[in-house]
């Protein structure tokens, strides 16, 4: 790897992204503790009838981990932000989009991915049927990964901004709902013997999509917010 390349710059950005999580892992950990709670309470509020908890179990859990990820969107860009480092991104001879996909793929990796691991604890407590574990992991790393990227467009455009939380959320929620749906409605219909594969595959195909136009609206709608 020549020292200079976009490679190289897209690894030294993922090493440090990675070393600065590691420490404010603190920090890291609030979506998970968030996700472990809102799940928790909900057995409290329902009862313990296990017909009924199992019923909401997909769904509960999808809003919790969405929810979750929602707490670190606002600081994906932030810190950059303070120390300068966004601007060197931005004026940088390497495309922008990649280098942006770079940081979007660590907030995955680093909020999303420790949410999926405990998944399956969260559809423990709330006695989801163990055959639709499998589609409701699938479905969580299909949707996960869309509001990682979707959620990096609405914090481009709003990074300039102070206090921008409220706004971030009234941008971003719109557009996760389908994701929700479609995962949860696979969950359901797994659970009820039907056919799921179908909002999976929309799901699939809504982040293939998301995956190439995603980082060039987040690069363009950053440029814009620095201007």
């Amino acid at each position: 790897m020549k020292p200079g390349s976009t490679s190289a710059a897209c690894l030294a950005l993922l090493r440090r992204d990675l070393t600065l999580v590691w420490r404010r892992r603190g920090d890291a950990l609030n979506p998970l503790l968030f996700a472990i709670i809102v799940v928790a309470l909900f057995p409290f509020a329902l009862g313990p009838e296990t017909t009924v908890l199992a019923r909401v179990a997909a769904g509960t859990i999808f809003v919790a981990v969405l929810l979750a990820m929602l707490l670190s969107l606002d600081a994906l860009f932030r810190s950059d932000l303070e120390d300068g480092s966004l601007e060197q991104l931005v004026v940088s001879p390497h495309p922008l989009a990649l280098l942006l996909g770079c940081k979007i793929f660590i907030h995955w990796l680093t909020t999303a991915l420790p949410l999926i691991i405990i998944a399956p604890l969260l559809a423990q407590l709330l006695q989801l049927p163990p055959q639709v574990l499998p589609v409701l992991l699938t479905a969580l790393a299909l949707a996960t990964p869309l509001l990682s990227l979707i959620g990096a467009v609405c914090v481009a455009l709003t990074v300039g901004m102070r206090r921008s939380g409220m706004l971030l959320t009234l941008l971003v929620l719109p557009l996760i709902v389908p994701a929700l749906i479609f995962g949860a409605g696979a969950c359901n219909a797994a659970q009820d013997g039907f056919a799921h594969t179908a909002p999976l595959l929309w799901l699939a195909a809504w982040l293939a999509l998301s995956i190439i136009v995603a980082p060039l609206a987040a690069a363009a709608a950053l440029k814009i917010s620095l201007s």
